[in-house]
């Protein structure tokens, strides 16, 4: 009974629970994530400032106010969360400032054609230009058999780093217009250095190709931009230099005809090999200095016209020395100049061309000595280019299915766009008239013609002569008034066949003659002046301008390999000279270790230091290294089409990148390859493996070093005219395979920092590397055109950037997922006052991560790197404190936000005691206690 009565009660409290009570569980309910504004740390937008101060979060001591615990909590609960009680957004982009100079000589109306460049045109084009754009990196090809950087396959990539970066280069373009003094320097200096690309060539004028010697061209370009100290800014020169009736191309070294003349005249070598230092022909031009601005200007579009007072003492030093060298040039005969030359490269600056000359010379073959590739476009060692627009034609790139190959047309040219509208002479003018009048009635012949066919055959003439000659000119020409009034009087002549003497068919001509002439307006035209002139000027500068706009994309802000480069201040190069057989010493090997250690240290920034490190690794003594190099050894059937037309099938011999990095890894998990500095945050470590071969050996079919992920591969063999699949004006480009010391350095600045061919670039457009071979240009290693090695400050301050660009991608990533962490954190009223004693720290260590990014773009913007390396460190350890500390603060918070308060909440109505009373009676009649019957034995 007892039981009975119990689960009945228990079975009332639940009845009551199902239809009188809610439940409400105080829990914190799911918010929706605040959405990131996409804002970037750079107000770029015009009369604002370059840094918009919104962005740092406001100083904590402007948040201790007045203001009561009521009103704080409010605010705080109202946010939702608090990223955005803090007013924090992810970053979306970041803008580095890049100064650009670009600097014309020859546009002041003295130059090519006489053209002349005006403000306005130029603020109408330039300004054009993207002026931003995002730093971009070149996916890895996945496999050794798809050349260069083109067909990627996504599905399979991973990426340290975006694709298209956090970071974007801002440019500000200053364009300076330099005075008649300059161009005529250039124009000078042109004349005076160019010589007959072959000497026994006799023939004078244009028919003739002149060489144009750009070391010296180097000096004169250098020191300009040291005298006016353009330094702070990347500095391109755009030339238009009168013609003197030679076609110059630019280049180093000597052509075909000289080495010829070298390798068969044995008295003029022993003559070199006897002679001495030769003195330097130009002077010092660096003494004096004459700054053209304080500060570069900093605008999306500046222009800058300098007087010749500017420039007169630069103007005279190079006068003085140019005048000297033409002298020194004059008296002498083929073998002198051909003897000075040499002499020039044996004591000039150019390290890679005097270890090869002095090689040479000493066995006497010249097997090894090649002419470098002519052209009209220069990558200087300093931060300075120049495009020569009166130079040419020329042509480079791949020999046979490449794209964006450097053609005739691939530049601008003032004489096939402004040339071909240039103005006719009053002499020139009657005699295309005079021709145009016997051509038309040459088809009359001696059979006699009606009166109104020969004045509408003169009115064809007239007509077609005004349209090419008369309409659109600047400057009138007297035949054109003439024309004129003469046909004012065929007007006279077309309205007396109107008469009824004349037949139908004759007043019929008469009268459309006239309709055709009313409509006319041939020789004199106010309202399109000029305008076959203008779009010629449109033309060229439209093409100028995208030109232009390709120098920066590929030699200003290339685009990088895909990985994240960082900043090491030791760099240890481990080289592992791998031969057949083992020799006595590794110098007796054929590899020139101080040329190579010189070129390795100049990747390196000066805040970095050098560990050079070789090895000699003989694999006759090495079974297991030399089965990795017969694993990976192949051969292919390479189909060759040259330049001339012939086609042509090739078996080369390679090495598989993929799979003799997979053996290496495997021995070097066996200590056997292990170099004797480890990895570090300080020192990083790059092997090189340089594999010496007596037969053509290439990697993966098409080069001589390759840069791999944690590695990087060389080839050296014994030819030393190697033909490639790559031409240059109609000649196809060989390489010496004996001396791989340019691709090897080229495969470890890829390695070390990203850096890529200076033909490749990522197009956004396409979602893949696009080439471009017009920038292909230099004695650098990344250039096709030399085999020259020297790094240029373009390619330096991009190894910078690199290093830059990673930390600063990194620490927007790790800030962004910071504030995703607070994003997800929401505020409640037991929350506040614990956040509030953590609010003052986490504010302090986001704004000086900020802080961080200000001084380093700032820093960057003035080309000051070494400086900026100095940051990098210190900028890795504000953003891990800041994440960290948005860990602790969510970690704190965490066991608040997981005690949840309930309360029990009953409700009543008029419904409800009804409702009581009927499950009661309900309950008692089932429940109810009943009598207990007698029992009967």
């Amino acid at each position: 009974m007892e039981s009975r009565f119990y689960l009945g009660s228990i079975l009332i409290y639940c009845t009551l629970l199902l239809f009188l009570v809610t439940i409400d569980g105080a829990s914190y309910g799911t918010h929706k994530r605040g959405i990131s504004s996409v804002f970037s740390l750079f107000n770029l937008k015009e009369k604002s400032k370059f840094w918009n101060e919104a962005v740092i979060r406001r100083d904590f001591g402007d948040l201790e106010t007045s203001i009561s615990d009521k009103v704080g909590v409010a605010n705080y609960t109202k946010a939702g969360n608090i990223a955005s009680y803090l007013k924090l957004s992810e970053v979306d982009s970041m803008y580095l400032p890049v100064p650009v100079n670009f600097i014309f000589i020859g546009f002041e109306g003295n130059g090519n054609r006489e053209f002349k460049l005006r403000v306005e045109e130029l603020q109408r084009w330039f300004t054009k230009i993207d002026h931003i754009f995002e730093h971009t990196r070149v996916p890895h090809i996945s496999g050794a058999f798809t050349q260069l950087y083109k067909n990627i396959d996504d599905k399979v990539q991973q990426h340290q780093l975006p694709i298209i970066s956090h970071i974007n280069y801002n440019f500000s373009v200053h364009a300076i217009q330099m005075g008649g003094k300059v161009s005529s320097v250039f124009e000078r200096a042109i004349k005076i250095l160019a010589r007959r690309e072959n000497v026994s060539d006799t023939r004078d004028g244009s028919d003739a190709i002149w060489q144009v010697d750009v070391d010296m061209m180097d000096v004169l370009f250098t020191s300009l931009v040291d005298y006016l100290q353009l330094e702070s800014a990347y500095n391109l020169f755009i030339l238009n230099p009168k013609p003197d009736n030679k076609k110059a191309k630019y280049g180093r070294g000597l052509s075909d005809s000289e080495i010829n003349f070298i390798k068969e005249n044995k008295s003029l070598q022993g003559k070199i090999n006897e002679a001495g230092s030769v003195p330097q022909k130009f002077p010092d031009l660096f003494k004096s200095k004459r700054p053209l601005y304080e500060k570069n200007p900093m605008a999306k579009f500046a222009w800058t016209i300098t007087e010749d007072t500017d420039t007169v003492e630069w103007y005279n030093l190079c006068l003085d020395a140019l005048n000297n060298l033409e002298k020194l040039y004059q008296t002498k005969d083929t073998a002198d100049t051909i003897q000075i030359k040499v002499m020039e490269l044996l004591n000039g600056k150019n390290v890679d061309l005097k270890l090869l000359l002095e090689k040479e010379l000493k066995s006497g073959d010249f097997r090894g000595l090649h002419a470098e590739c002519l052209t009209d476009t220069w990558i200087g060692k300093d931060r300075w280019a120049f495009i020569d627009l009166s130079a040419g034609p020329f042509s480079w790139g791949p020999a046979v299915g490449g794209e964006g190959v450097r053609t005739e047309l691939s530049l601008p040219n003032v004489e096939r766009t402004i040339g071909a509208v240039e103005e006719i002479s009053e002499n020139e003018a009657e005699d295309r008239l005079q021709d145009a009048i016997q051509e038309r009635f040459s088809v009359f012949g001696d059979n006699d013609h009606q009166a109104i066919d020969i004045l509408l055959a003169e009115i064809d003439i007239y007509e077609l002569f005004a349209f090419k000659h008369c309409k659109g000119r600047k400057v009138k020409l007297a035949l054109c008034e003439e024309l004129d009034a003469r046909m004012t009087d065929m007007k006279s002549e077309l309205q007396s066949f109107q008469d009824e003497e004349y037949d139908e068919s004759h007043r019929r001509k008469a009268v459309e003659a006239l309709k055709r002439m009313e409509n006319w307006n041939l020789f004199s035209d106010p309202n399109e002046p000029f305008q076959n002139y203008t779009v010629a000027r449109d033309t060229f500068l439209a093409h100028l301008g995208a030109t232009l706009w390709g120098s920066m994309r590929h030699i200003i802000s290339p685009s990088i390999a895909d990985g994240a480069y960082h900043y090491y201040e030791r760099i240890s190069f481990q080289l592992f000279l791998i031969t057949p057989q083992k020799v006595r010493h590794i110098k007796q090997l054929p590899v020139d270790l101080q040329a190579l250690q010189d070129g390795l240290s100049s990747l390196l920034l000066p805040s970095q230091k050098i560990i050079f490190s070789p090895y000699m690794l003989p694999l006759s003594e090495d079974p297991a290294l030399a089965m990795a190099f017969s694993v990976a050894r192949r051969a292919a059937a390479v189909p060759l089409l040259l330049v001339n037309g012939t086609y042509r099938k090739t078996v080369s011999s390679y090495l598989d990148s993929s799979i003799l990095q997979h053996q290496l890894r495997r021995l070097n998990e066996h200590q056997s390859l292990k170099g004797s500095h480890a990895h570090s945050r300080s020192t990083l470590e790059i092997p090189i493996f340089w594999f010496i071969h007596g037969d053509p050996l290439l990697v993966d079919k098409h080069y001589q070093a390759k840069a791999l992920s944690d590695m990087v591969i060389v080839v050296q063999s014994e030819e030393s005219s190697w033909e490639s699949n790559l031409q240059c004006n109609g000649q196809s480009l060989l390489w010496d395979l004996r001396r791989p010391i340019k691709a090897a350095l080229a495969a470890t600045s890829e390695h070390l920092a990203g850096l890529l061919p200076l033909h490749l670039v990522y197009s956004q457009a396409h979602e893949m590397a696009v080439e471009d071979w017009i920038w292909s240009v230099g004695c650098n290693p990344l250039s096709i055109t030399s085999p020259g090695w020297h790094i240029s400050r373009f390619q330096s301050d991009t190894i910078a950037r690199s290093y830059i660009i990673t930390s600063l991608e990194e620490s927007i990533q790790l800030v962004n997922f910071a504030v995703r962490l607070l994003t997800k954190q929401h505020t409640s009223d037991q929350t506040y006052k614990l956040f509030r004693s953590q609010e003052r720290e986490l504010v302090n260590k986001y704004n000086y991560v900020v802080s961080l990014w200000r001084r380093i773009a700032s820093v960057t913007g003035e080309l000051r790197y070494v400086d900026a390396m100095r940051l990098l460190y210190t900028l890795e350890d504000a953003s891990n404190e800041f994440f960290h500390y948005v860990n602790e603060t969510k970690a704190l918070l965490h066991p608040i936000n997981c005690t949840k308060e309930r309360r029990v909440q009953v409700e009543f109505d008029m419904t409800t005691i009804p409702a009581f009373l009927i499950v009661l009676g309900i309950l008692w009649l089932v429940l109810r206690p009943r009598r207990a019957k007698p029992k009967i034995n």
